[in-house]
């Protein structure tokens, strides 16, 4: 009976984490919580990539643009000592990731990394979504960060 209880608080608990809609972003001790609705004001983009071998349809915002809402810059600001600054994606089970600024940055690379809401015109499922960060030109999904819940900014020099 005990493992039963157990399971059951553990499938809500995971199931809570999977509905959450708002994503955490830290930048500079500063604290901003992003809504599914801000989110879905910035500008949308889709990305037909390879997932495991499997043509997939990814659509999403702009990881960039999200980061920006926090006061992260990018253009001609992104130089010198701020080169060092990265993100360290958070995902719902704890696997963690980091992407230099510059990756995300159309002034540094023509590859687009967005945050995903949807695969193949679908919501992602709770196993994945709500967001997931997808990172085109990757050749291995490994910073493909499914249920991700915060972005945090730092600085390696630090």
């Amino acid at each position: 009976m005990r493992n039963l209880i157990f399971v059951t608080v553990l499938c809500l608990l995971f199931a809570s984490v999977a509905l959450a809609q708002d994503i955490v972003v830290e930048n500079g001790g500063k604290t901003i919580t992003v809504t599914r609705a801000e989110l879905t004001k910035l500008g949308r983009i889709s990305l037909s990539l390879k997932d495991h071998g499997a043509d997939a349809n990814f659509e999403g915002v702009p990881l960039f643009e999200v980061l920006k809402l926090a006061g992260v810059e990018f253009g001609e600001s992104l130089r010198g000592k701020r080169l060092t600054t990265f993100l360290l994606v958070e995902a719902a089970d704890g696997y963690r990731v980091v992407i230099a600024l510059p990756e995300l940055d159309s002034s540094f690379t023509d590859k687009r990394v967005i945050l995903a809401d949807k695969r193949d015109g679908k919501p992602l499922t709770a196993k994945s979504g709500p967001w997931q960060i997808v990172v085109e030109g990757d050749k291995r999904a490994g910073r493909w960060v499914r249920q991700v819940i915060k972005l945090r900014i730092l600085d390696a020099a630090k």
